[in-house]
């Protein structure tokens, strides 16, 4: 009887063990974001935007057109480079695919509208290195130690730690907490014929290239009245 009610003991104590009392915090599987801090990555996704406008048979044969930025709503990208880059850039690239571009808008052109969000992150938790940053290091370590037992020259020991650094730091970069949505959308009177949304990172220092009118502007410094006797 001892042993039978030890064991319900047991299991109680196990089944308790699986449970909580709130959601238990857990991270999404392994995904990489690219970094634009480039005008040529502003050209790579003009590129990549004219190949997947091209292959929609909705907008292929269509009179395209351009929106011009609103700036009055703010809501589109407002008066950064990016505005006069890439507008240019998805331009060249849609008239070089053979792309049926207009300079007006008109009773029978399909509108391409360009929009850009800044996300700026103020409260973020841990973020797990790039894959293999512990191995390389931990690498780098143990390859500096190999002189001291067998080779002449200790420094010669950083030589293939060093070659290992530089095969993989080409691809880290910092996650930083500033990133902009882009999208482009292609609309005809009130139908949306095309639509797609990329999210990058960005460098703190680049927001005004995408959206001035969110970048802190310094106080106005009050002018001092001159008086004098005349």
């Amino acid at each position: 009887m001892a042993c039978a009610g030890f064991a319900s003991l047991l299991l109680s104590g196990c089944f308790y063990a699986n449970t909580s009392q709130a959601p238990i915090a857990t991270t999404y599987p392994y995904t990489e974001q690219q970094r634009m801090q480039a005008a040529h990555h502003w050209e790579v996704l003009a590129r990549y935007e004219t190949n997947r406008i091209l292959q929609r048979e909705r907008v292929r044969f269509r009179d395209l057109y351009i929106t011009e930025p609103d700036h009055q709503s703010l809501s589109t990208y407002s008066g950064g480079e990016f505005e006069r880059g890439f507008r240019t850039l998805l331009t060249s690239e849609l008239v070089s695919r053979g792309a049926n571009l207009t300079t007006l808008p008109t009773a029978n052109t399909a509108d391409v509208h360009i929009g850009v969000e800044i996300v700026e992150h103020r409260d973020r938790g841990f973020i797990r290195p790039p894959v293999g940053t512990f191995t390389a290091l931990t690498a780098g370590i143990a390859v500096a130690t190999i002189p001291y037992n067998h080779w002449a020259e200790p420094a010669l020991g950083l030589i293939p730690a060093g070659i290992a650094a530089d095969a993989v730091s080409g691809s880290w970069t910092s996650t930083g907490n500033e990133e902009v949505i882009i999208t482009i959308q292609i609309t005809d009177d009130e139908r949306i014929l095309y639509s797609s949304s990329n999210i990058y990172y960005i460098n703190a220092g680049d927001r005004r290239q995408y959206a001035p009118h969110r970048v802190p502007q310094a106080p106005a410094v009050p002018s001092i009245p001159v008086t004098g006797t005349w």
